[in-house]
């Protein structure tokens, strides 16, 4: 696991830092993190979206059609999903 998906998900560390460690998973394209972090139920739902969108911005197309058909997943990140996909 990477030291910034480790980073996104500990509470103790400010948002600001939280979604520049996303920022840097988009950057290395990391598709697998960015979806298991939209799909974290525990995580602030901001983060989630943002990591949504970074897999957009990837064009992790696969992962971004997971989510999409994933129930476990909120609708509103679903819809935006199939969106990005």
């Amino acid at each position: 696991m990477s030291s910034d998906f480790q980073t996104a998900v500990k509470r103790n560390v400010s948002k600001d830092s939280r979604r520049k460690a996303i920022d840097r998973l988009v950057e290395k394209r990391d598709a697998t993190n960015l979806g298991v972090l939209v799909r974290t139920g525990g995580l602030v739902g901001d983060l989630r979206r943002h990591a949504l969108e970074g897999l957009g911005r990837c064009s992790a197309t696969a992962e971004l059609e997971s989510i999409t058909e994933d129930r476990t997943v909120e609708s509103s990140l679903r819809d935006r999903a199939a969106e990005l996909a």
